[in-house]
């Protein structure tokens, strides 16, 4: 038996890797290899009560936008995929249809969940069978079943799960295990471990030829519809196929707790973190704070471009942290000039930074124009956080004295690098002074 099952190991280890370089190699010669129909299916009718909130996790907000919303998207940006079927519970319908509509996701149709999470699943699988609710959808070739909560996809880890799918019927992700897996006498006592090596965690997304998996559904008992939780389990047991485990990156991981929802903050915010641009404008004075203000960034692990005015071939999608260096006061034009091609990016989904930095050469400003100044900020801040932008200024005074401006500049990066990775809508419209 023992050696049975390092064989297995072995075969599967083999399949894994020969499913890796095929996809890698499609992917180097820039081709996509997918010529079938393929859709997903999220499960998204559970009511997240690990999280001991009122709201369910795959709703609750992160950066101002509910966490299904990543989800979607993910999947969405891959073009490949034809169509997204959500299955949300009754009573949340109609926040399913007005985050479809906020967000402008074009590719999913709702579909009501069930009373357990396979009843979900078999529901959104009717989706696309004479069977199901309202118009039926084209019936893919391999469709997707993925958690709401798993914001954290990449097309290249999608491509390795539908190819394999594909050509052997069904297909998972899979983690090696964190912590040894024990089992307990009913007294409550160890009884044995499991050797951690030999195991790993099942995790999402899998996938499968739609026809097996409709079919293991549809032979389901009513104990696996009720308490099951595995679909490549329902594979097996029920259609003798056997999935390609394919092992996936550490991002896969699922929200599930409270503190996941920062932790899944945190990730966002430090992807958002690792560039910027400085639009230096061409005076000397704005050049030599960019020169100054691009080491300390740089220094704080930030790579920054600085270039004179915003070019019209340069993508701010790749790009989400603007610094606009001046020596005059900012005008409502120019700032809404640079939300505009913000906005009209067509990547919305992370929010752009807007940090507008004013160099007072001058040092003459009176009172009641400063307050007109951040009178107007807050204002374009406002609407700037409608268009998912936030919009945040310093005011520098300009000094001759080398140990103050020294001082000034060391304070201005910190607070650039703090409002580029903190994000907080609480500062937006504020003006701050360096």
């Amino acid at each position: 038996m023992e050696e049975h099952e390092t064989c297995s190991e072995r075969t599967v280890e083999r399949q894994r890797d020969a499913t890796n370089e095929d996809c890698l190699s499609e992917l180097t010669k820039g081709r996509c290899p997918v010529n079938f129909p393929v859709a997903v299916v999220l499960p998204a009718a559970g009511s997240g009560e690990r999280t001991g909130l009122s709201t369910p996790k795959q709703f609750c907000k992160i950066l101002g936008r509910p966490l299904i919303s990543y989800t979607i998207h993910a999947f969405e940006r891959v073009f490949w995929i034809d169509s997204i079927v959500v299955v949300v519970a009754k009573e949340s319908h109609d926040l399913m249809t007005d985050i479809i509509q906020k967000y402008n996701h074009t590719k999913v149709k709702i579909v009501e969940g069930g009373s357990t999470r396979h009843r979900s699943i078999f529901n959104g699988l009717l989706a696309f069978s004479e069977q199901g609710f309202g118009p039926k959808l084209q019936k893919p070739k391999v469709v997707i079943i993925h958690d709401a909560v798993r914001p954290f996809l990449e097309e290249d880890f999608l491509l390795k799960i539908t190819l394999a799918a594909n050509k052997q019927g069904a297909s998972g992700a899979v983690r090696p295990l964190v912590s040894t897996v024990v089992a307990a006498t009913t007294g409550g006592y160890l009884d044995h471990s499991l050797e951690r090596a030999r195991y790993r965690a099942s995790e999402m997304p899998q996938g499968f030829i739609y026809d097996i998996i409709y079919q293991a559904y549809q032979h389901c008992s009513e104990a696996e519809f009720k308490f099951g939780t595995e679909c490549l389990e329902l594979a097996l047991q029920h259609c003798g196929t056997s999935a390609v485990l394919i092992e996936g990156p550490s991002s896969l991981w699922k929200v599930t707790h409270k503190q996941d929802l920062a932790s899944a903050e945190a990730v966002i915010k430090e992807s958002l973190s690792q560039s910027a641009c400085i639009i230096t404008g061409e005076c000397t004075e704005t050049q030599n704070l960019s020169t100054w203000m691009k080491n300390g960034l740089m220094a704080e692990g930030m790579w920054v471009d600085a270039i004179p005015n915003i070019e019209q071939g340069m993508t701010l999608s790749t790009n989400r942290n603007l610094i606009k260096l001046s020596v005059n006061s900012p005008k409502s034009v120019e700032i809404e000039e640079f939300m505009k091609m913000c906005e009209e990016t067509k990547d919305v989904l992370y929010p752009f930074v807007i940090l507008w930095v004013y160099l007072n050469v001058s040092g003459q400003a009176s009172f009641s124009q400063e307050n007109d100044e951040a009178s107007a900020i807050m204002t374009l801040a406002e609407d700037a956080q409608k268009r998912n932008i936030f919009l945040y200024c310093v005011r520098l005074s300009y000094s001759k004295d080398s140990t103050e401006c020294e001082r000034t500049m060391n304070k201005l990066c910190q607070i650039t690098v703090a409002l580029i990775r903190d994000r907080s809508a609480a500062f937006s419209g504020q003006m701050l002074y360096a």
